[in-house]
């Protein structure tokens, strides 16, 4: 029964846009208002109509009358005070089977204390509640007495159980959301601070290794070596204002990819055979950002900077609005080559997880001496 009502809550109550922005318990006095004011506009519309009096006591007919709430304003607002007070004191149940029974003593205690509790408050309240009750006036006016005279009757303590039960699996559902929202908040800011760290590793990761190359330059005192300052500080301004987006478009990623091969050639004292092919539909594509030049940069770092002789890279993308793939070939000496991979693919594996979490596949192969890494995205 409370996980019905759960799901109906999660379901259907909350995408209700009043409710989801007031909340529940809030909306539930917004209605009982409501309720209050239309059965009273009903009870002064039927005022003098021989079809809803009984033996000089009055019914509420299905009536709107606007002429006969004009004259009958003071009535009105009798009525409305009193229907008020009469739901407010079922309302009041509810509030304290919400915020104190179900939240402190149920939670904490257990539902041998809460049902004991229960029936403690409920002893306590209902002749305090009915007394309040049979002093309103139209306790007598509309049909028979609408409760007995008596405050000690256990019919009174019935009503007021009846009102604590049928609150509680909605009372549970409440609680259990408020719990699920909060452990999504959480979720989502220990991924999103997850994610900040696994960034910040990345980027000093990326730029440690480019400034160990200009350094070899300037050593050297080659011509390039401005050349390769202007080119890291392009790079540099595309990861500090870039790479904090959650998204940037894919033809941003694909110059940045381009502007680091280009600084990594003009300090290659070797023969790169370089390919990229791309079969890009809309370059608008959003991607997460600093993803597809982990690839690359591994490519350079372990295949391409170790070889002795000529060393070929090989790039192809290929994407649409539902689906990327990108792969990156590169040659490698396995003579060379250490298990060390360093913190690049092991961050890469991470950041997929949190960003596209059972929404990628990442293939990574080595035959005889070319390394193949192969990413597939779904973006939608």
């Amino acid at each position: 029964m409370i996980l019905i009502v759960n799901q109906y809550y999660q379901k259907k109550v909350l995408h209700i846009k009043w409710v989801k922005k007031i909340g529940l318990e809030n909306a539930l006095f917004v209605t009982i208002v409501l309720l209050a004011l239309t059965i009273s506009i009903m009870a002064v519309s039927s005022l003098n109509n021989p079809i809803y009096q009984r033996n000089g006591f009055r019914l509420v007919g299905f009536e709107f009358n606007i002429k006969a709430l004009w004259f009958n304003f003071g009535t009105f607002l009798g009525f409305f005070s009193q229907f008020l007070v009469m739901y407010l004191c079922g309302y009041l149940l509810f509030l304290i089977n919400s915020r104190l029974l179900v939240s402190k003593i149920l939670k904490e205690k257990g539902l041998l204390i809460y049902l004991l509790t229960l029936s403690a408050t409920i002893a306590v309240l209902y002749p305090l509640l009915a007394q309040i009750l049979i002093l309103l006036p139209i306790n007598t006016v509309f049909g028979r007495s609408i409760f007995v005279t008596n405050p000690f009757e256990p019919e009174n303590a019935f009503g007021a159980f009846a009102i604590m039960l049928i609150s509680l699996p909605i009372v549970l559902a409440l609680q259990w959301g408020k719990q699920n929202n909060k452990i999504l908040y959480l979720e989502k800011e220990k991924s999103q601070h997850e994610l900040d760290l696994l960034k910040q590793q990345l980027n000093p990761h990326f730029f440690f290794n480019t400034l160990n190359n200009l350094y070899a330059l300037s050593l050297e005192k080659s011509d390039k070596t401005s050349e390769s300052i202007l080119q890291l500080s392009e790079l540099m301004r595309y990861t500090i204002y870039k790479g904090q987006k959650k998204s940037v478009k894919l033809s941003q990623e694909v110059d940045y990819i381009n502007d680091y091969i280009r600084l990594q050639q003009i300090r290659l004292q070797r023969n790169l055979h370089f390919e990229f092919d791309k079969q890009v539909t809309d370059d608008g594509i959003g991607i997460a950002p600093l993803l597809l030049i982990v690839f690359v940069e591994n490519a350079f770092k372990h295949g391409i900077e170790p070889a002795e002789g000529e060393a070929s890279l090989k790039l192809s993308l290929t994407a649409n609005h539902t689906v990327l793939i990108f792969s990156c070939e590169n040659s490698f000496d396995p003579e060379e080559t250490n298990n060390y991979k360093g913190i690049g693919i092991d961050n890469l594996r991470k950041r997929l997880e949190l960003l596209y979490p059972d929404r990628y596949k990442l293939h990574i192969t080595s035959i005889h001496n070319i390394f193949k890494a192969e990413l597939k995205l779904r973006l939608t």
